[in-house]
């Protein structure tokens, strides 16, 4: 298939496969004439590109798992020996960063609610650093 038709069969744009080419994701056939050319393989391939990218992945992570990405669903098998390591470390990304958010959400329902000290009945509570 050419270009244009996995495009429209994965979903993306030419420009995001031109991309995924460039950072070595994608290694397309050339005809003759120079037209790119893809099996029918690469639709999924694609799609699992696309998903990895979206959910944090880099090019380079995504680069060194690429033989996982070939068949079903990327999400819908065990992880393959290449993508373990960038797994891990974005599991391990994704835990600190849900403990920073988690922090912040727990001072800003403190601010909410006064930080603690009493307040006068429909008094509007203030953060300490505010100043009318």
């Amino acid at each position: 298939m050419l270009i244009g038709e996995l495009a429209r069969a994965s979903g993306v744009t030419v420009r995001a496969l031109r991309y995924y080419e460039q950072q070595g994701l994608l290694r397309p056939e050339r005809t003759s004439n120079g037209y790119r050319h893809y099996d029918r393989g690469a639709v999924s391939t694609v799609r699992n590109i696309r998903l990895l990218l979206s959910n944090g992945f880099t090019a380079q992570d995504v680069r060194g798992f690429l033989p996982c990405l070939e068949g079903d669903d990327v999400a819908l098998g065990p992880a393959c020996p290449p993508s373990v390591e960038a797994v891990t470390r974005k599991v391990a990304d994704l835990d600190e960063r849900i403990a920073e958010l988690s922090a912040v959400r727990d001072r800003l329902v403190r601010a909410l609610a006064g930080g603690g000290t009493p307040r006068r009945p429909g008094a509007v509570a203030r953060h300490p650093a505010y100043r009318p």
